[in-house]
């Protein structure tokens, strides 16, 4: 493996894009290059054509089968995957989803924007769940210690709620947008034995803990009731399944980003801890959760970005290095908020994450940086709608005419 210029000396990284060993589930072939560099090649190779034509077929039994019902569900964030996907289902198979959206409570002014424009140009019924303000900060806690990161609630939440609804409301298929064959260590477009959507998906990928893990002192089995997953009996009964829209058209994040940006207004905005603006724009703590990423794995969003950038000859290797250092080590001003509201100290924090370590960078002290002052982005770095409280809590009565003098 080629060391030269490489953010940590110590780790090993793909000879064509800039994956490190640490990632996932990565695997090197004997010339030193990785599986998702392999997949990019497997998915030019694949006839899409066919793969559409087995994507209409879904479809059309989905709608066969609905009858007066919605055709499926679409899991939505308002994010730019989940915008493309609300076109696609739409616009051009003509169906009639219902819109579900597990809320982490964090969302940004440009997330919440995007969310509403989304259900207002597809004209889609949404349903939404909320976890309380004080739960949300509990699990956030609670979620570095089991996890190493600050989000569980959300990697959890987004794939049990959909599943609650698919069970209750009787809407079996659920579409998601891109697939884990586009990007993740463990999977390739040529895999047969990639992971399958089922109903531990979600936990086996991302969340790693289960609702009934999570129980302690702190957070009781009733807390955690809207995090846990339908029952396998209930599934199977119900018929319950999930594709990847990744898996059946060609996946271009950027080129589909770009085209709902300029078509239909989706808005990027400021993201921690990377050069672009469009991944988790609906999240006030997109830069945290990269930034843990950072310090257990020693990558964060922008080695995401670049080697994606690398892979479509849009840079060099020796250039996406180069951003790698200068964004995946920057403190986020996510932290503050986050030591807000779990009460934890800075010390406290790092201490944690020196823990979750994985075993490549035990030992290894990582450079974190400090961001240069930025006071209008501070102001962003807490939820749109607890901003919109403190705006009108002790605002005056319109109807009130102010005293003159």
């Amino acid at each position: 493996m080629i060391k030269d210029n490489v953010p940590i000396k110590k780790l090993k990284y793909c000879r064509r894009c800039c994956i490190p060993e640490t990632q996932e589930g990565v695997e090197f072939d004997e010339f030193g290059i990785c599986r998702p560099c392999g997949s990019s090649e497997d998915k030019m190779r694949i006839n899409w054509k066919e793969k559409e034509i087995e994507l209409k077929k879904i479809f059309d039994e989905a709608k066969t089968n609905s009858g007066n019902n919605y055709d499926c569900i679409l899991p939505i964030s308002g994010g730019k995957d989940s915008f493309f996907q609300a076109h696609v289902l739409t616009k051009v198979y003509n169906l009639k989803p219902l819109a579900v959206t597990f809320s982490h409570n964090w969302y940004s002014e440009i997330g919440f924007y995007n969310l509403q424009r989304c259900l207002q140009v597809f004209e889609l019924d949404h349903l939404q769940f909320t976890p309380s303000r004080t739960l949300v900060n509990k699990l956030a806690r609670k979620s570095l210690g089991q996890i190493g990161d600050s989000c569980w609630h959300c990697h959890s939440g987004v794939g049990s709620f959909p599943l609650q609804v698919a069970t209750n409301f009787k809407i079996p298929l659920l579409v998601f947008g891109e697939s884990i064959r586009e990007n993740h260590g463990s999977a390739a477009y040529s895999d047969d034995d990639s992971p399958k959507y089922d109903r531990d998906y979600f936990n086996k990928i991302s969340a790693k803990k289960t609702a009934e893990e999570m129980v302690d002192e702190s957070l009781s089995a009733k807390d955690m009731h809207a995090f846990r997953l339908p029952s396998q009996k209930d599934m199977e009964q119900n018929n319950v399944r999930g594709i990847h829209l990744g898996d059946y058209i060609f996946w271009d994040e950027e080129k589909q980003t770009e085209w709902i940006r300029d078509y239909y207004g989706w808005k990027e905005t400021i993201v921690e801890g990377t050069y672009k603006g469009y991944k988790s724009a609906e999240c006030i703590m997109a830069g945290m959760h990269d930034f843990t990423c950072y310090l257990k794995r020693g990558f964060g969003r922008a080695t995401q970005q670049v080697i994606l950038d690398v892979r479509k000859g849009l840079m060099t290797r020796e250039e996406g290095f180069e951003l790698i250092k200068k964004h995946d080590s920057v403190r986020p001003d996510a932290l503050d908020y986050y030591l807000k509201i779990t009460s934890l100290s800075e010390k406290e924090f790092y201490e944690i994450m020196d823990n979750k370590k994985v075993n490549e960078l035990k030992g290894v002290e990582l450079e974190v940086k400090e961001k240069e002052a930025n006071n209008n982005n501070k102001n962003r770095m807490y939820p749109f709608v607890e901003q919109i409280i403190d705006k009108h809590l002790n605002s005056k009565d319109p109807r009130i005419k102010k005293n003159r003098d």
